[in-house]
């Protein structure tokens, strides 16, 4: 397969395109159709004595157009998020989505943005499901109450994907709950707690002397302002129920590991990273067997204590989603890095509820068994943990199609291919967690290793060998524009000061 290279998003203004409004469904007709995710009380003195549960909207495009749809301006209940959907996840989308949107709070539309399409399905039985969807990548639109879209088949497709609609998610405020999502393990626990609903103020961190430094997240749930989202007619899709078994497509092990380039000089103006973690890993003391044993495969590499990460019970993951256990890798041989694309317009305090609405969206909309990523990081540096099942645990993410089975994922919030620039805090916490997620399996931050791609990328064929940097972007595995340029440029900085991280293997 050729190299598939999407386009960046961008603003637009009106187009050229003569938009044609066929059958469109507006709110309380047939197409749409809500799902509430459950969700627990918040304990505190916040402004709410219930945690609102986040929910999910879909609407139908109508109409029997070949090569366009469009939904006119139509208001819909509260959401933050949105993308884009279809029946078939194995169909490619090349064609153009565009959405705008309006503010709950200001009554404002924005201009038009494009919606990417460089979402894949897992290499692995996670997506099996029938309900499994192909999708766009998601947006950040922010608390909106409306919403205005236009599809375009172009390229060298003709037609729409059959059962095109708009998934809209609205992240809640702090739910929490039970389920097989619960994961993170000692030593590398993390164990902030939850603000109250309503509030402003920073999780406070709980003493543990077998868990890393958790860094406060500034949550702020008041930016959804709606109760939760009722059923109303119309077709209501079942959640996702996937499994998560082993890969179809496996990845072989890293055969070589070399030097990578000369180091970058760090910047003297960045602030330092985090402080040094006190080392707790301590090797347990055996006596040899008196015959000769197989050794227990363990998921949980020895190693330093990890750098402060939210836990997901503190960004408010609902773990009822989550419906099968996590799959654990052999060894982590490379991190690759992305972005979330969509909005840098976003405070810290949102970034609890942009990770929920990611979640949501993997999940209820793409029918993935859990979020893709390993973790986020946002534009003030802090750590959130991704996908379940222990941040100190070579966990198989569904993050960089054909190199799932060798690598951790880490995203940051924000769009760095139109005009978003990386903080350094960011980029030292990137650096922070790919040393640590690397140092777990002895791989040094600055080299290279050869993978071999379980699946067609754009960039590499099946079975190919692929040569890449222990630390990687999205775009040097998968035909892609991510993690963005100006993100991808700092590749070389974020291996650096990898190297010389307190968390990276000494």
């Amino acid at each position: 397969m050729s190299p598939r290279r999407p386009r960046a998003r961008r603003t637009l203004g009106r187009s050229r395109t003569t938009w044609l409004a066929v059958g469109a469904t507006v709110l309380g007709g047939a197409g749409l159709a809500t799902v509430a995710v459950a969700g627990v009380p918040d304990k505190g003195t916040g402004t709410e004595d219930t945690a609102r549960p986040a929910s999910a909207q879909t609407m139908a495009f109508g109409g029997t157009g070949r090569t366009k749809r469009a939904l006119p301006r139509t208001e819909t209940k509260a959401f933050s998020l949105i993308g884009v959907s279809w029946a078939d996840h194995t169909r490619r989308f090349d064609g153009t989505a565009q959405i705008r949107t309006r503010s709950a709070e200001t009554g404002e539309w924005t201009d038009w943005r494009d919606l990417d399409f460089d979402t894949v399905a897992p290499e692995t039985d996670e997506t099996s499901a029938v309900d499994t969807r192909g999708a766009s990548e998601p947006l950040w639109a922010g608390p909106s109450d409306a919403v205005e879209a236009r599809v375009l088949a172009d390229g060298e497709q003709t037609a729409v994907p059959e059962g095109l609609r708009l998934d809209l998610v609205d992240p809640g405020t702090t739910p929490k709950s039970k389920g097989k999502g619960t994961g993170a393990a000692k030593p590398g626990k993390t164990t902030a707690t939850p603000t109250p609903a309503g509030s402003e103020e920073a999780p406070t961190p709980v003493p543990s002397t077998s868990s890393p430094e958790t860094v406060p997240s500034a949550v702020d749930d008041t930016t959804t302002p709606s109760t939760p989202a009722e059923s109303t007619a119309g077709t209501t899709e079942p959640a996702a129920s996937p499994t998560d078994t082993a890969s179809a497509e496996p990845s072989a092990p890293a055969e070589t590991t070399t030097p990578a380039e000369s180091p970058t000089p760090v910047d003297p103006t960045t602030p330092a990273v985090s402080p040094t973690p006190t080392d707790t890993a301590t090797p347990e003391q055996s006596t040899p067997p008196a015959e000769p044993s197989a050794p227990a495969e363990s998921t949980t590499p020895a190693g330093p204590t990890a750098p402060a990460i939210v836990s997901r019970a503190a960004w408010g993951a609902d773990e009822s989603l989550v419906k099968d256990p996590a799959e654990y890798l052999t060894k982590v041989e490379a991190v690759f890095v992305h972005h979330t694309a969509g909005t840098n317009d976003y405070t810290c305090a949102d970034s609890p509820a942009i990770i929920r609405a990611i979640f949501v969206y993997h999940v209820q909309t793409n029918g993935w068994n859990d979020v893709g990523y390993n973790f986020f990081v946002d534009k003030c540096g802090t750590v959130f943990e991704g996908r379940a099942g222990g941040v100190d645990k070579r966990v198989r993410g569904a993050h960089t199609y054909g190199f799932n089975g060798v690598s951790s994922g880490i995203s940051l919030l924000g769009d760095y291919e139109n005009g978003g620039t990386p903080t350094p805090e960011a980029l030292s916490a990137i650096a922070d967690v790919a040393a640590w997620k690397l140092s777990l399996d002895g791989v040094d931050p600055q080299a290279q290793v050869t993978l071999t791609a379980a699946g067609d990328t754009g960039v590499y064929k099946s079975g190919e060998k692929a040569t890449l940097h222990t630390i990687s972007g999205h775009r040097d595995g998968y035909a892609t524009l991510c993690p963005g340029q100006v993100l991808y440029d700092r590749l070389p900085d974020i291996r650096t000061r990898a190297a010389a991280s307190p968390y990276a293997a000494k």
